[in-house]
């Protein structure tokens, strides 16, 4: 199994149709150790019978755009654990209005929010966590062709992405100072809670279909294969990458 015994924190999961409970399945399936994040008591309710059917040994509060949130969430940790292996960066939020209203329109607080809780939680994240990572410790992080792209109504949200797919970059020379990878995923379209916040949505995912290589939209067990093998030693040579799991999707031309 590529994580046997491997202490996994998966930040980010929302419920079962979630790319993050994707990943945490098949990261269970590898022999993964889990604990799961969760914010506010809406989601704890969630994440608690998430947790139980995955075999995961605790849950706890993390509020990624809180620094005092993220400290408590190591210190919470490093008393369960000591230390950790893989973290996986399933966060991201942006105002409703932002991505319904055309981007030029979005106003200074909207792309705070999106950028302080998209993009700039990774670093927060992997700084803190830092002092409690294992040698050859992993990162994996989400994000999206509209990084790249001008995908309709997707707006503050693909800015958001393209700073956290530069953040990718930057930190991997960071960590690799201390042989630590990290890598970002670039999912196709999904059908999760998040992606329900994108308007006119579901014209898009039948033209993701449509337009992708091998005809079909992905699964989030697919996403789920991809991020075990990168957060496992089969990838080791493998860091700062955006690797694109959409069924060829970012290949094609319209």
């Amino acid at each position: 199994m590529m994580l046997e015994n491997k202490k996994c924190l998966i930040l980010g999961v929302a419920n079962q149709k979630s790319i993050a409970y994707g990943i945490a399945s098949a990261f269970r399936r590898e022999g993964a150790r889990l604990a799961f994040s969760y914010l506010g008591e809406a989601i704890k309710k969630r994440v608690e019978p998430i947790s139980e059917e995955l075999g995961g040994e605790f849950i706890f509060p993390c509020d990624v755009s809180s620094d005092e949130s993220i400290a408590q969430a190591v210190q919470t940790v490093r008393e369960q654990w000591g230390t950790v292996d893989v973290i996986v960066h399933s966060v991201a939020f942006a105002p409703k209005e932002a991505l319904s209203q055309p981007f030029i329109e979005t106003t200074r607080e909207a792309f705070r929010v999106a950028l302080d809780v998209s993009a700039y939680s990774l670093p927060a994240v992997c700084n803190a966590f830092l002092p409690i990572m294992n040698p050859g410790a992993s990162v994996l992080t989400m994000t999206y062709y509209g990084a790249q792209k001008v995908i309709p109504n997707y707006n503050v949200m693909g800015v958001a992405k393209a700073a956290l797919e530069a953040s990718v970059r930057y930190l991997s020379a960071d960590l690799g100072l201390k042989g630590m990878r990290i890598n970002a995923i670039s999912a196709g379209a999904v059908r999760t809670l998040a992606a329900s916040g994108i308007s006119d949505f579901r014209h898009l995912f039948k033209q993701f279909e449509d337009v992708a290589a091998l005809h079909r939209n992905i699964t989030i067990e697919e996403i789920g294969n991809a991020a075990a093998f990168l957060c496992s030693d089969m990838a080791s040579a493998i860091t700062g990458e955006t690797v694109f799991v959409d069924c060829g999707c970012h290949n094609m031309a319209l």
